[in-house]
C-alpha cells in the first residue's frame, strides 16, 4: 500500500490539529505522511497516488498564504489518476458568504488538472449561505469550522476518515 500524502497548510495551527488527528484516524505515520506545505513544492504531490489537501479560509474567501504561493504552480502538475481528498477550517458565522471557500479554490483547479475529489460531505449541521466548495448540493470535502462548532469536530474527522477508508481503499 503506497503511503497517503496529507499537504496542509496553516495560520492559527487549527488546521495542523485537524490534519494530525486525520492520520492518527487513518492509521498513524506509517499510512499517512503529514506535510506542511511552507515546507513543500508543488512537484512533491507527484510521489502520491492518495492525497489529501488541508486549507483554511483565509480573510474573506481567500487560500491561506502557503497555499496561495504554491497556487499557481499547480497548473504543472497532471493529477490524473490520485484521488484527492479536502478539508478546511472555516468560520460560518463570521464569514457565512465565503465559508470554505479556499478548499472549493483548491478542489476547482485540482480536478482541472485531472485529480478525482473523493470524500464529499454534506451541508447538514452547518449554517452558511454560500461557499465556492459547494458541489451539487455538497462540500467538496470535510468541513471544520472551530469558532462556533469546535465540539463537533472530532466526531466530524472520525465520521469522514471512516468514509475516507472505504474511498480510498484501505
Amino acid at each position: 500500500m503506497s503511503k497517503i500524502g496529507l499537504f496542509f497548510g496553516t495560520q492559527t495551527s487549527n488546521t495542523q490539529t485537524a490534519a494530525e488527528m486525520i492520520q492518527q484516524e487513518l492509521g498513524g505515520e506509517s499510512v499517512v505522511e503529514l506535510i506542511d506545505v511552507a515546507q513543500a513544492e508543488a512537484s512533491d504531490l507527484v510521489e502520491f497516488d492518495k492525497i489529501i489537501i488541508g486549507c483554511p479560509t483565509w480573510n474573506v474567501g481567500e487560500l491561506q498564504s502557503d497555499w496561495e504561493d504554491m497556487y499557481d504552480e499547480l497548473n504543472d502538475i497532471d493529477f490524473t489518476g490520485k484521488q484527492v481528498a479536502y478539508f478546511g477550517e472555516g468560520d460560518q458565522a463570521g464569514y457565512p458568504d465565503s465559508f470554505q471557500d479556499a478548499m472549493g479554490i483548491l478542489e476547482d483547479k485540482i480536478s482541472r488538472q485531472g485529480g478525482e475529489t473523493v470524500g464529499y460531505w454534506s451541508t447538514e449541521g452547518y449554517d452558511f449561505e454560500d461557499s465556492k466548495a459547494l458541489r451539487d448540493g455538497k462540500l467538496v470535502g470535510l468541513a471544520l469550522d472551530e469558532d462556533n462548532q469546535s465540539d463537533l469536530s472530532e466526531a466530524r474527522i472520525k465520521s469522514w476518515t471512516a468514509q475516507l477508508k472505504q474511498e480510498f481503499g484501505l
